[in-house]
């Protein structure tokens, strides 16, 4: 079959392009912004890609579109194809009749750590043999790759499928939530909080959504769920027909039901299921959001056979995934750190597991409020609370552009006092950090973006003020 996917640079649709790839479809693919490193990443796979939406490209004549939701009514190649009459399909749905038939799904469904409880998992059954394929929306360091079939050509038909299970909209034609499309047996709700406020009206609008996802899990399937979150007793209280077990952090841990956890020595913790020890995870990673995703994902692989011992061994070995507490260098003993939060509470977390490592070292938090949930300002008043454990605070937002803020900046951070300061050049706010930053500090950079390249604009300039010093 061939392909032709609208919006394939997107990090869903790219890593589609890959598996329809992998399984023998001649894929071909277009966006409004095709450049590194997605582009490179998909050329190397071999992929044509087409700058922009232009109509011609029906000329293509693929067996089908496959649209993602990047697309709306208006986009010439879109309205081509409703012209004509042309076969299309939206990418999650494409994603479940083509990739996913067959498969033993594990869909990892929540507002936060969709990504790095993806990846855990992912690896959790790697380490364990299974071999699977997975799509997460981000670049495992495990694995250096977000997208594959299968572990290898040995294992091409593994049965088992870990994908990061989004609750955004399917597409322009299909308002559902792409994780109803792939009827998942095994199924972690990881948290649900207000977000994407561009699509849904309210927290009860999301709830309905997560209630569609428990609706396609079957009988003989499992559901991870977070006990401590009310939101998710209300999306399990309007039915639930699968097997559920609870995961959560806080009570005594020893006389608990389901899973729970107890922190030790640093951020090591230790496992129990049903008042039971199953051991102790030994890792690299910190806060108490990644605890919580560590033993969600460990319960979702003890349903597929992966016993908790070899699962908390696995964690040992994880390295987490790009642009999550990723360490992008170290200038004038000062170290920059990227991460992709940008909820207020993912901020707030963040920030908090970083002060549990760095202890009393300064944390200049750095952040760009780019999603569409921030720059509609509906969450904008928990953010001088989300940032409160930061020393110094550097907000961003650009002047123009499609990422500028509906709202100031400024005043909304006036709680924060003389230690937040907001920029629109970004120049400027580089200069204003290092100005500041001395050795010793962390300099947490926070967006869902690029950030305009700002960790290593502050690395070089962190560089070039030890020099002149």
């Amino acid at each position: 079959m061939h392909i032709h996917i609208l919006g394939i640079c997107g990090t869903f649709m790219g890593g589609l392009a890959v598996l329809a790839k992998q399984a023998g479809h001649t894929v071909t693919g277009c966006d409004a912004n095709v450049y590194p490193p997605m582009s490179t990443q998909l050329q190397a796979q071999g992929i044509a890609l087409t700058e922009g939406f232009a109509k011609e490209q029906v000329a293509l004549a693929p067996d089908l579109f496959v649209i993602g939701n990047v697309v709306s009514r208006g986009n010439p190649l879109m309205e081509e194809i409703l012209n004509r009459g042309l076969p299309y399909i939206s990418g999650p749905q494409w994603m479940g009749e083509h990739i996913l038939q067959n498969k033993w799904v594990l869909a990892v469904a929540g507002t936060h750590g969709k990504t790095t409880t993806s990846a855990m998992l992912a690896w959790i059954l790697e380490f364990a043999g299974y071999a699977p394929g997975f799509l997460i929306g981000g670049v495992p360091l495990n694995f250096g790759i977000s997208a594959r079939l299968s572990g290898s050509a040995a294992a091409a038909a593994s049965d088992f499928f870990v994908i990061e299970a989004d609750e955004y909209d399917t597409a322009f034609f299909d308002k559902r939530s792409k994780f109803v499309h792939y009827h998942a047996k095994t199924a972690i709700l990881n948290n649900l909080e207000y977000d994407h406020a561009d699509i849904f009206p309210d927290v009860a609008a999301i709830e309905t959504q997560f209630h569609h996802l428990v609706r396609t899990v079957p009988g003989i399937g499992r559901l991870i769920v977070n006990g401590q979150e009310a939101t998710l007793r209300n999306v399990l209280q309007r039915g639930c027909w699968s097997e559920t077990e609870f995961f959560a952090e806080s009570g005594n841990a020893e006389s608990q039901s389901g899973w729970s956890l107890r922190l030790q020595q640093g951020e090591d913790f230790d496992v129990y299921f049903n008042g039971e020890l199953q051991g102790t995870v030994n890792w690299a990673l910190n806060g108490a959001h990644n605890r919580m995703n560590a033993l969600a994902a460990i319960a979702a692989a003890r349903h597929v056979g992966v016993v908790p011992a070899v699962a908390i061994e696995a964690l040992a070995q994880f390295v987490n995934v790009k642009r999550r507490m990723e360490v992008r260098g170290v200038a004038a003993a000062v170290t920059v750190v990227d991460d992709f939060a940008h909820h207020p509470t993912a901020i707030a977390t963040t920030i908090q597991g970083l002060r549990r490592k760095v202890a009393s070292a300064r944390i200049l938090a750095v952040l760009e409020p780019r999603s569409n949930t921030m720059k509609l300002g509906s969450m904008k008043q928990a953010l001088p609370d989300s940032l409160a454990q930061a020393d110094l605070v550097f907000a961003y937002s650009a002047s123009t552009g499609k990422d500028v803020v509906g709202w100031d900046l400024a005043e909304t951070l006036a709680p924060l006092g003389e230690k937040a300061s907001t920029y629109s050049d970004l120049d400027t706010l580089v200069a204003a950090i290092v100005a500041q930053a001395r050795p010793g500090d962390t300099i947490l950079a926070m967006s869902n973006g690029g950030f305009g390249g700002v960790h290593q604009k502050l690395l070089t300039a962190l560089a070039v003020s030890v020099t002149e010093v």
